[in-house]
């Protein structure tokens, strides 16, 4: 945990922004995986870990904004509990160590929340993930459980967004932390990356450097030859000389802070020079984003920017043609790079997505866009300072959507079909880095990861 005026504060910006009613923050709970006895490793809900920090299950936190006062429910463990798990802290032990001095059994949870609801009370709470924090909140409420998500308070969705965006200096140490880890992952995934060697022997080699250096991986670790899938959890084939090895992994800190970057590793060490010619495309879209991120900049013109920069290289391999305004415009390149640059990062790798993308990333003036590949940007206002990104252009070489739009002829003025399949071995290409916004500019945080051609091939060797 941070120290405990870390969360005393943050309890106290959030009334500031909501003057009345109560608001729920349940935490989460043990999850067997196939008996009750055998859980899931615990994460605890990153809403609740902001404003309270215990990294336990069946906790709730609760804030009254018309009396000031905040209180923990949760159970004191007994005997059995001792036996099993050795003595632990009373809540009232755990509620002092985030500033609060208030608790109450869980049994008196639904007392307090009847009796705020006779009195027409509001009770605020947040977009439920968990089927068991519907079930809970249903019935605390008297509603239908499956209703809780479009219940949520959005005063209080976009109050905790409003804060969790600009990060404090204890969380950017966290991040950098996070990042540093991942450093030694994905330099471990490069010199393993050689003919012949198992995707799943390299995927729990770095797994285990996450679990050893700190709370575990982030997000469950992409690492594929067949990088055109984005989102590639497959770690079941052998690496094989002339194929590219895309690995995106991060880690989380003790508590809980994460790091996302991602790097693409040519089978045996050596770029061939069409891997060469694609790589150098995805790096300047990398590095040239990365040098324009500054504060009053949007994520938008910056993905475009980065979609610019990979329809012109394109262009000058005459894998593209015609004016690359144009073919941008139209959504042409987004056969090539069909996700946004980036997303916000912190305690969540995308960081509050379950409070609702368009909240995050979006207002009443910027509206999200339809077109196939924009659609997936997930955030496209200005930067500020405080804002923790990923930078991540790619290129990917998709048979199933080339094939699409080849037959439908779609945008067979912007593209070249023909020359398209003496690179479709490449498969896809992403290269990713954690990006702070300063106050001038920006911040790439953790120790450098090779990226260059040159340091990935020496890394290698």
């Amino acid at each position: 945990m941070f120290k405990s005026e870390v969360y005393t504060k943050r309890r106290e910006e959030l009334r500031k922004k909501l003057k009345s009613g109560i608001a729920l923050f349940i935490g989460n709970t043990e999850s067997p995986m196939n008996y009750p006895d055998n859980t899931y490793h615990f994460r605890q809900d990153s809403d609740f870990l902001y404003f309270f920090g215990l990294d336990l299950p069946a906790l709730t936190g609760m804030m009254d904004f018309d009396s000031g006062k905040d209180r923990i429910f949760g159970n004191d463990i007994d005997m059995d509990d001792i036996i099993w798990m050795g003595p632990q802290l009373t809540v009232r032990e755990l509620a002092q160590k985030c500033g609060i001095s208030e608790t109450a059994p869980v049994s008196k949870l639904g007392d307090t929340i009847k009796d705020a609801l006779s009195k027409k009370r509001k009770i605020h709470f947040l977009p439920p993930y968990r089927g068991e924090t519907k079930m809970t909140l249903g019935v605390l409420l008297k509603e239908n459980p499956c209703q809780m998500k479009t219940l949520a308070s959005v005063d209080l969705i976009k109050a905790v967004i409003s804060m969790r965006s600009i990060k404090e200096k204890v969380e950017i140490d966290e991040i950098e932390k996070a990042a540093d880890i991942a450093y030694e992952m994905h330099v471990t995934a490069m010199k393993m990356c050689k003919h012949g060697v198992k995707e799943q022997d390299i995927f729990g080699m770095i797994e285990g450097i996450a679990l050893a250096k700190g709370g575990g991986t982030s997000f469950p670790i992409i690492l594929s030859i067949n990088g055109q899938t984005l989102h590639n959890h497959s770690h079941g084939n052998i690496l094989t000389k002339g194929r590219m090895m895309v690995t995106d992994a991060g880690a989380e800190t003790s508590l809980h802070y994460a790091s996302d970057i991602t790097r693409t590793t040519p089978v045996g060490g050596k770029f061939n020079e069409k891997q060469k010619d694609i790589y150098e495309i995805v790096l300047k879209a990398n590095t040239d984003a990365i040098k324009a991120t500054k504060p009053g900049i949007s994520n938008r013109d910056l993905h475009f920017m980065a979609c610019k920069i990979i329809a012109t290289e394109m262009k000058s391999l005459g894998l593209m043609k015609g004016d690359v305004d144009e073919a941008v415009a139209a959504g042409a390149h987004a056969l090539f790079m069909p996700h946004g640059l980036g997303h916000m990062m912190g305690l969540d790798v995308h960081d509050m997505e379950g409070l609702g993308e368009n909240y995050i990333g979006y207002n009443d003036k910027v509206k999200r866009s339809e077109q196939f590949g924009t659609a997936f940007l997930r955030f496209a206002l200005p930067y500020k300072p405080g804002h923790v990104f990923t930078v991540e252009p790619g290129c990917y070489f998709i048979p199933e959507l080339i094939g699409k739009w080849k037959a439908e002829g779609k945008f067979k003025e912007y593209i070249n079909y023909n020359k398209i399949d003496s690179y479709m071995s490449i498969g896809g290409i992403r290269i990713e880095d954690n990006v702070l916004i300063t106050d001038k500019g920006h911040k790439v945080l953790g120790k450098p990861i090779p990226k260059t051609i040159k340091e990935v091939e020496s890394v290698c060797s």
